[in-house]
C-alpha cells in the first residue's frame, strides 16, 4: 500500500484473492492425496451362479368378523363351514397371506375359530387389523 501525499484517506474497496486461491490450492492437494487411499478395497473373486427362481406372488385376502359373528371374505358374506375351502382353494393358486379383521364386540372364541379354520387351511401369514386411537 503506497502512501501518496495528494490523495485522499479513503478506503480500499478491492477484495484480496490470494488467500482464497491458496486455501483451496491447499485443499485440492489434500483431495488429491486422500482419494487413492479411499479407494482401496479387498479384491474377491466372486463365484458365478445361475438364475434364480422368481419369487411366488403373494395374494392377501381379508377375513371379516362383524360385531353379529358372521364372516366375510373380501367384503363377501361367507358361511364358517365354506371359509376353510375357499381358503385352500386360493392357497392353492398363490401363496396367501390374510388379513383378519374382528370387531371389538366380538368374542374372542369366535376369533379364535376363524384363526383355526385359516390355520387348518394352510396358511402361514396372518395379520390383524387394527386402527389407531
Amino acid at each position: 500500500m503506497a502512501f501518496n501525499a495528494n490523495s485522499s484517506q479513503q478506503a480500499m474497496s478491492e477484495i484480496n484473492v490470494t488467500p482464497l486461491v491458496d486455501v483451496m490450492l491447499v485443499l485440492l492437494v489434500i483431495f488429491i492425496v486422500t482419494a487413492p487411499l479411499l479407494m482401496q478395497a479387498v479384491p474377491v473373486n466372486l463365484p458365478k451362479a445361475g438364475a434364480a427362481a422368481p419369487l411366488q406372488k403373494t395374494r392377501s385376502v381379508q377375513v371379516s368378523i362383524d360385531a353379529k359373528g358372521l364372516v366375510y371374505l373380501d367384503q363377501r358374506p361367507i358361511h364358517a363351514e365354506s371359509l376353510e375351502p375357499e381358503l385352500k382353494r386360493l392357497k392353492a393358486e398363490s401363496d396367501l397371506s390374510v388379513q383378519l379383521h374382528a370387531d371389538e364386540a366380538v368374542p374372542y372364541g369366535r376369533v379364535a375359530q376363524v384363526m383355526a379354520i385359516a390355520s387348518r387351511a394352510g396358511v402361514s401369514k396372518m395379520a390383524f387389523v387394527t386402527v389407531p386411537r
